[in-house]
């Protein structure tokens, strides 16, 4: 089933901080992830200063447990770099060539 992880970085003054010490371990699992084909596509939600202020997570999952036991261990939710969470199941379009 797919999903989209709309997580807005919390509003504390230290989130980007946190942010950028977390970011190596976080784009680890996302890559990690991706060649396992559980990941399909995302990236960082950008305010107008270019600055990092969310994510957004194309994803794969077997079922909504399984997605809750991905954000269980993702850092940017363990750490609460990610402030505000929304989950969107959605089905992609079969793409032709």
């Amino acid at each position: 089933m797919h999903f989209a992880i709309i997580a807005r970085d919390s509003r504390a003054a230290d989130t980007l901080a946190r942010r950028l010490a977390a970011r190596e371990e976080h784009l680890e699992g996302i890559h990690r992830m991706k060649a396992e084909g559980t990941i399909v596509d995302g990236g960082a939600i950008l305010g107008d200063d270019g600055t990092m202020m969310g994510s957004i997570v194309l994803c794969d999952f077997p079922d909504r447990a399984a997605l809750d036991a991905y954000l269980s261990s993702e850092i940017y939710a363990r750490e609460k770099v990610w402030g505000e969470i929304e989950i969107v199941p959605f089905r992609r379009v079969a793409w032709k060539s």
